[in-house]
């Protein structure tokens, strides 16, 4: 071979390994650009994987929160419901302890027993309402005082040695309880 060949065939085999390098670089590069864009492709799905656990998580919280406020909002219609019940009763409590003194009196005055019988029966009838609705009458003597039924109205010694001090001696007026709530405390003399 000539040198002019054998040049060529160096140019040749030059040109040969600067286009393989060329190859593998832009293989290189190809590869790196996949890389590149499968890294930002997971990103972005971790991403989003966590923007959805956080919208789950703020809707399960605004479901609890939903699921709080109705059961707010029933205890308060039931509060409600409750006080308006207790103010109805707690309007109607004269009425009932007008009944019994009427009563009481016509006994005392030995009033006609039809009247008697007449007003017996309307204050039956309304001690049966009450009953109904959960209503008790305070109005027992001999029992100890208690603040959460009782009413103090003034104390006074017992003729009766035997009952002790702090015993309720006399009701003036009745008291009612309501369940575990006292309506109206009773308004009682108490031995000392």
């Amino acid at each position: 071979m000539s040198t002019e060949q054998e040049k060529i065939k160096d140019q040749l085999e030059e040109e040969t390994e600067e286009l393989q390098a060329e190859d593998s670089l832009g293989e290189n590069r190809t590869e790196n650009e996949e890389l590149d864009i499968i890294e930002e492709q997971q990103s972005k799905i971790v991403n989003l994987e966590n923007e959805i656990e956080q919208i789950k998580e703020n809707h399960l919280r605004k479901a609890a929160e939903m699921e709080n406020m109705k059961k707010r909002l029933q205890r308060e219609r039931q509060q409600y419901f409750q006080i308006a019940k207790e103010n109805a009763i707690l309007d109607f409590l004269p009425v009932s302890d007008d009944l019994l003194r009427t009563l009481e009196a016509m006994k005392e005055g030995g009033a006609h027993d039809a009247y008697v019988d007449g007003i017996e029966l309307v204050a039956h009838k309304f001690d049966e309402v009450l009953t109904k609705h959960d209503v008790v009458r305070i109005d027992q003597t001999g029992v100890p005082f208690d603040v959460d039924l009782h009413d103090a109205m003034m104390r006074q010694k017992s003729d009766d040695e035997s009952v002790e001090s702090g015993t309720v001696l006399q009701v003036i007026e009745n008291g009612y309880r309501m369940g575990d709530k006292t309506l109206r405390h009773a308004k009682v003399i108490v031995s000392e």
